[in-house]
């Protein structure tokens, strides 16, 4: 009975058109919208939003969503905000392989299971499931030590529900596990020369080829609207002080046009 309420209201809410995504971005063409900003529209469905393929940065947050479909078509999607909304099947997520940020807190996923179908998220760091400020969470959320359970599902992710994880999933932590076992991989050699009259192996790195090399910059739609922002503010600014300045201007002319009170004879 659930899910013909989700379809009913899937059908007969607002669904997401070209007009709609013109309107809220100002950009032309659909295949140039890179950030986008939908809360608290009452959508339902995701309609045409499937053909903007290259969004990197998406807010649905606080609709009456259902159904992902559509999202399995933005493969350069990294920032994802589903929160409070409807959805009982994250299994669409699982073709966005660029995905680092979702929030799905306040939904309807009812079972850990459900979450299996996003393991292959590599890049995923962080997951909310729970926003305890907002009041939002999943049925889920419900289990025993559900967040130890979510973080040995996803052993990359950095933060669970707002949190940092302790070491897990960071660049350190991976260094020291990777320093660990270089050393036991020495001891053992060093123990089976002194055993046996062996030689050692070869010292082997602490990490992998490559590793402390600087990553290559990768374009932001985050970082792009922040400039755009500032421009903006920037410009408003400056217009703010040319108007300061014609007024003061104005101010001394006219003062400067007066007769000196002095000069008056009484």
């Amino acid at each position: 009975a659930e899910e013909e309420e989700e379809e009913e209201a899937a059908g007969g809410g607002l669904q997401i058109t070209p007009q709609l995504l013109k309107a809220a971005t100002g950009e032309f063409s659909l295949e140039s919208i890179l950030l986008l900003r939908l809360r608290g529209r009452g959508i339902a469905g995701l309609g045409c939003l499937a053909a903007c393929a290259n969004l990197e940065w998406l807010d649905l947050s606080g609709n009456a969503i259902a159904r992902l479909d559509a999202l399995a078509a933005l493969p350069a999607l990294a920032v994802l905000n589903l929160a409070a909304n409807r959805v009982a099947d994250a299994a669409p997520l699982a073709a966005c392989h660029n995905l680092q940020v979702l929030n799905l807190a306040g939904n309807r996923l009812r079972a850990l299971r459900q979450l299996r179908c996003l393991t292959g998220l590599r890049r995923l760091e962080s997951l909310r499931l729970r926003d305890p400020l907002a009041g939002l969470a999943n049925p889920l959320c419900a289990a025993p030590a559900y967040r130890s359970a979510v973080a040995g599902m996803f052993p990359g992710l950095k933060a669970i529900d707002g949190e940092r994880l302790c070491g897990r999933g960071s660049e350190l932590y991976q260094l020291c596990r990777d320093l660990d076992t270089s050393l036991g991989r020495g001891a053992g050699g060093a123990g089976a020369g002194a055993g046996g009259g062996e030689h050692p192996g070869a010292a082997q790195p602490w990490v992998d080829a490559g590793f402390w090399e600087p990553r290559p910059r990768r374009r932001s739609s985050i970082v792009e609207e922040a400039y755009r922002q500032f421009g903006e503010v920037l410009r408003e600014c400056r217009e703010l002080g040319r108007r300061a300045d014609d007024t003061i201007a104005q101010a001394e002319r006219a003062l400067a046009s007066r007769p000196d009170p002095s000069s008056f004879v009484f």
